[in-house]
């Protein structure tokens, strides 16, 4: 089992970034702390590991950096969601709202096969667009979404309306734009 990790140490909070108003949090305090990042890495091994997972898909770009170790421990190939445009020869793609303005997300369309019980990773699920985005094209492809696994959550955007239906875990959660 792992160890407990007071993630909230470790994650940066910058504010006004990337714009006013905003509050971004940055994992990449979790990465620069090795016990932190195998924290990470380790619950979710333990938390998917009698799931029959096929497949782990990543979301561009933080969340490669989180489901590759996963997808290595737990012996699985790794699925890339990547930004449009980015993929070479056949993909999927999916149009997406953003909360100003639009964005795609596509797929190769021969990483995923009809049957496949996929776990869809990223580092923070904000307020569910992309995630969403991601489901729907693994569902189009004839897999199944086995859940979404996040490291951080923002539950006040709202973002478990949006992806209704998935099973969603974190490992921790903001419930305010504005942390104490």
């Amino acid at each position: 089992m792992a160890a407990q990790f007071d993630l909230d140490t470790v994650i940066r909070k910058v504010p006004d970034f990337p714009k006013p108003g905003i509050l971004f949090y940055d994992v990449t305090g979790i990465l620069v702390h090795p016990e932190a990042f195998a924290y990470c890495v380790d619950v979710a091994c333990e938390r998917y590991a009698h799931a029959a997972l096929d497949a782990i898909a990543a979301i561009d770009a933080r969340g490669f950096v989180f489901a590759s170790p996963i997808a290595y421990r737990m012996s699985l190939p790794l699925v890339l969601v990547r930004k449009n445009g980015k993929l070479p020869g056949r993909t999927i793609k999916r149009r997406f709202a953003l909360e100003y303005g639009e964005d795609t997300v596509e797929v190769h369309r021969s990483d995923v096969r009809p049957g496949q019980k996929i776990l869809i990773v990223d580092d923070l699920i904000a307020t569910g667009g992309t995630l969403k985005a991601a489901a729907d094209i693994l569902s189009e492809a004839g897999a199944a979404v086995a859940g979404i696994f996040a490291v951080i959550g923002l539950p006040f955007l709202n973002y478990r309306n949006v992806l209704a239906g998935h099973e969603i875990a974190t490992l921790i959660d903001y419930h305010s734009e504005h942390p104490e």
